[in-house]
């Protein structure tokens, strides 16, 4: 092979290794941070591996700057960020809490990471604690609690400094913090307690009293709905609560339904207890009003109470303006369309400025 044929085939060669590391030289994460509720005074680790050419350097940003390494924090070589001590307010008025991003470099370029929200664990006082309550025997006992914190507090109950047994069916624990005793007799008088816990701690709210009166009577009494249903707006993916408490001689029986008349469906639906209602993963076909019927068992006598359900949905796009081309003086039609609960409003831009109708510019529906 001549200069020439030589020159031109370690041209090409080259051409081809360049290529080869080009294609292995783009940085691009295996792992990237993720949300995290961190506990005060522990140790925190926020996690960013990057595969490409090394060598690969890597910095943290919080809030929009540039994390300092301090005594406090680290950075391995897998590019893990370790917060030795997690304060939510330092003694120079500064927080760990923050918006955290990642950013990998090597000789052939950059990528930055998702942001990773880091929140401190928290828990308020209760803002509704339980209230004392009497009972006539047979009757129904209820205790509420209701405590903010995040994560989310688990809810407990304790009677006379001992956990409440759940495992008797006359004992209902609702998601929302509710305690119900239904059919109650004189074994459950005590004093009963809220407990709420999270990776924050463990609160304790003030003590009830449950006192149990009178003795059993087999005198007819008209079914009565102690406590209804609630209105609730929701997001979409949310758990919906809907609690009837009835009472009265014979027991009424706790029925559902939907004021529309819609059935209110099987999928996702779960009675608790004596006749709450609970519908997981809520949509936006669940909202309507929804009425809690107690009937005094063999007759057609009954009370009811009923509340309205709500589901919210977030705007999302449900097919996107394209791209065209048209010849002077014709008409080009953009379509946008939309979904979610309330109507989203829509806004056109034109080269970042709001467009305005009027003129050759018309708004039909969601078309533009």
């Amino acid at each position: 092979v001549g200069n020439g044929g030589r020159q031109l085939w370690l041209c090409a060669l080259s051409v081809l290794i360049w290529v080869y590391i080009s294609a292995g030289a783009e940085l691009s994460f295996t792992l990237e941070p993720s949300d995290i509720i961190a506990v005060q005074e522990q140790p925190l680790m926020l996690h960013c591996q990057v595969e490409g050419i090394p060598p690969i350097t890597t910095q943290w940003w919080r809030n929009g700057t540039p994390l300092a390494q301090n005594q406090n924090s680290a950075i391995f070589l897998n590019g893990t960020l370790l917060i030795s001590r997690f304060q939510k307010t330092k003694a120079d008025g500064s927080s760990d809490e923050g918006d955290y991003e990642c950013m990998a470099q090597n000789s052939f370029g950059m990528v930055v990471s998702r942001k990773a929200r880091v929140q401190a664990a928290t828990m308020a006082d209760f803002h509704v604690q339980p209230r004392s309550v009497w009972a006539e025997p047979a009757g129904v006992g209820r205790f509420q609690c209701q405590i903010h914190g995040l994560p989310e507090p688990v809810i407990s109950w304790e009677k006379d400094g001992q956990p409440v047994d759940t495992t008797d069916e006359r004992y209902t624990l609702l998601p929302t913090g509710v305690l119900q005793i239904t059919e109650v007799c004189e074994e459950d008088s005590g004093v009963f307690c809220c407990v709420a816990h999270n990776s924050a701690g463990v609160r304790h709210s003030n003590e009830a009293r449950l006192t149990v009166t009178g003795s059993q009577s087999s005198v007819y009494k008209e079914p009565t709905i102690l406590v209804g249903p609630e209105n609730l707006t929701l997001t979409v993916h949310q758990t919906a609560i809907l609690e009837c408490v009835a009472t009265g001689h014979p027991r009424p029986i706790v029925s559902w339904s939907r004021l529309d008349g819609r059935p209110i469906g099987v999928e996702g639906i779960q009675v608790l207890g004596t006749g709450n209602l609970m519908i997981s993963d809520v949509r936006v076909q669940h909202s309507g009003i929804y009425v809690c019927a107690a009937n005094k068992p063999g007759t057609r006598v009954r009370r009811t109470a009923q509340g309205r359900l709500v589901v919210q949905a977030p705007a999302e796009f449900v097919q996107l303006p394209q791209s065209i081309a048209r010849p002077v003086g014709t008409s080009a039609i953009f379509t946008c369309l939309v979904q979610g609960e309330p109507e989203p409003q829509l806004t056109w831009l034109k080269n970042g400025e709001i467009l305005m109708p009027g003129g050759h510019v018309k708004l039909r529906n969601n078309n533009r």
